[in-house]
């Protein structure tokens, strides 16, 4: 008489768990990298906007910042943006110069990112200084 159940054996079963393993091993650093390149993409972007919104100003007439070189955080008026969760609270600020517009933030992550209007620097040492011109202590 032939039983009519069919299954996998233990070996088969241990095969495919070690491949999941393997696999999980393989795939979640690499997530959590793309996590950590997302953040800081979003906090660059931010940035970027932050800056020409400032030059948006300046050409409307509005001055950003009491004095020229005075630094102003990005959520005060006349910006008065919501820093995403990408940015380190309280670390977006915009200094408007003579002739440029500069910006510093400090992602998420602990990296930090300078845009005057066509160039972004980033400074990548944790508990690195704020740039020249700009006051922040991250």
């Amino acid at each position: 008489m032939k039983n009519g159940t069919q299954g996998f054996t233990l070996i088969e079963l241990l095969i495919v768990i070690a491949i999941i393993g393997i696999l999980a091993a393989v795939l979640i650093p690499n997530l959590l990298n793309a996590r950590q390149a997302a953040n800081n993409s979003a906090a660059q972007s931010f940035l970027r906007n932050a800056v020409t919104q400032a030059e948006s100003a300046r050409a409307n007439g509005t001055a950003v910042g009491a004095t020229v070189g005075a630094v102003l955080k990005c959520t005060a008026a006349p910006l008065s943006m919501t820093e995403p969760a990408a940015v380190k609270a309280g670390t977006c600020e915009v200094r408007q110069g003579p002739n440029e517009t500069t910006g510093y933030i400090e992602a998420s992550t602990g990296n930090k990112y300078v845009f005057n209007g066509s160039t972004l620097t980033s400074t990548t040492t944790a508990g690195a200084p704020a740039p020249t011109g700009i006051t922040s202590t991250p």
